[in-house]
């Protein structure tokens, strides 16, 4: 992304703060591992929306004051010992070049910062990004610094910035979505070389082993989420990740996976015999999958409410369930369509957006009906990620084979 891009998300921002407020938002920490070990860094989705900084303990503080917008980032101070061990720390040129945020300065100056603005002048409000999935998840920074600040000044008020960056992110700029289109086609190249090298009695981690190779070679620095290889039954279960069960002869395996490009993801899933031969019973159940991947596709547009994506996949799963002499009443579905059809799509794999809403042009999502037939051993999901364009839609995954005669085709040839 170029810093044109994060400028404009930060003026976006700010104009909808309340005047005299302070933003703060929090890069974060690399979680605790084990002995000296931490997890993988990775940055809050919010920050680097405004910044594109990926660094952590990096601290981004806006303030509006009489109409006034002011922007400063906080970094840490080079060390020159543990350079030598762990490279050095991010300095103020880089900052600037990146986020566009004229004004840097040092972490261990940010509190007497802050506590300097509140001194000095009247803010009334303090926004962060204070988003809580779960009441047992660890406290984040955000969230500790937000309790002490509530200590410490009592008469500003405290306000969660999470939903109105949410509203941003759920519309995609150009850069954006041509972003999510390299993660595709690094997730498409993947998925072929899957397909290409799969054969009955591999290991489950063995397939998985190819895209991992690929995703490797293209520099991909992590995947979008752990990656679903499972055969068989294993298919039926939604969030299946053991990854470590053989692959029979008339197996299906589902892999639903992505790669993750600038921090922004791909979602595909594809089901394909691990033989190269559909039975006439999975062609069966494929097809009705892939006709309602394709008919909620077709009613994606602009106006349509999000929630009826989903009321089309399961109008279309459930009379294709009947047919198969699955079910004899809709209310009997939920045996075997137990999820939502869509999710959206972008710096997170399951990303920010209101779902109680009509889309919009620039909205990503995307299309994911299954059928999940655990007494045939028959686990079927077909995934595609979508554009909401000014006048339809666009499938994004559009070149990644999923009919049952390309599959077929494509795995007849491999060597």
């Amino acid at each position: 992304m170029k810093q044109e891009f994060y400028i404009k998300n930060r003026k976006s921002l700010s104009d909808r703060l309340e005047d005299n407020s302070i933003l703060i938002l929090f890069a974060g920490k690399a979680p605790y591992k084990s002995a000296d070990e931490t997890y993988q860094f990775t940055p809050n989705r919010n920050f680097y929306y405004l910044t594109g900084i990926d660094r952590e303990n990096i601290v981004l503080i806006i303030t509006k004051r009489n109409a006034v917008v002011s922007e400063k980032i906080f970094i840490e101070e080079s060390d020159p010992v543990m350079a030598r061990w762990v490279g050095e720390k991010m300095n103020e040129i880089e900052a600037k070049q990146i986020s566009g945020v004229v004004e840097v300065d040092y972490t261990k100056n940010f509190l007497d910062y802050f506590s300097s603005l509140l001194s000095r002048f009247q803010y009334n409000n303090i926004y962060l990004d204070i988003e809580r999935q779960h009441w047992k998840i660890p406290m984040t920074e955000a969230q500790s610094f937000a309790k002490l600040a509530r200590e410490k000044y009592p008469y500003v008020e405290i306000k969660n910035i999470f939903h109105t960056i949410s509203d941003l992110r759920t519309i995609k700029d150009k850069e954006e979505i041509e972003t999510i289109r390299k993660a595709i086609e690094i997730t498409k190249d993947g998925l072929e070389a899957m397909m290409k090298n799969s054969k009955s009695g591999m290991m489950e981690y063995q397939i998985e082993a190819y895209f991992d190779y690929v995703l490797t070679s293209e520099g991909v620095k992590d995947k979008a989420f752990k990656t679903i290889a499972a055969a068989g039954k294993n298919g039926t279960i939604l969030h299946y990740s053991e990854n470590n069960s053989r692959c029979e002869e008339n197996d299906l395996v589902l892999f639903d996976l992505g790669a993750q490009c600038q921090y922004y993801n791909a979602d595909i899933t594809r089901t394909f015999p691990v033989s190269g031969q559909f039975t006439e019973r999975q062609k069966q159940v494929y097809n009705v999958v892939l006709k309602a991947n394709d008919e909620v596709a077709k009613a994606v547009k602009p106006g349509i409410p999000f929630t009826e994506l989903n009321e089309i996949a399961k109008r279309v799963l459930s009379e294709g369930c009947k047919e198969l002499g699955l079910i004899k009443e809709e209310s009997e579905l939920f045996k075997y369509y137990f999820h939502g059809v869509s999710h959206f799509l972008g710096l997170d794999t399951h990303d920010v957006g209101e779902r109680e809403q009509k889309l919009k042009p620039g909205m990503v999502f995307t299309n994911e009906p299954g059928l999940y037939i655990s007494e045939e051993n028959i686990g079927i999901r077909i995934e595609d990620d979508i554009l909401v364009t000014e006048d339809g839609c666009e499938i994004l995954s559009k070149d990644i084979i999923k009919t049952v005669e390309e599959i077929e085709n494509f795995m007849a040839r491999k060597s």
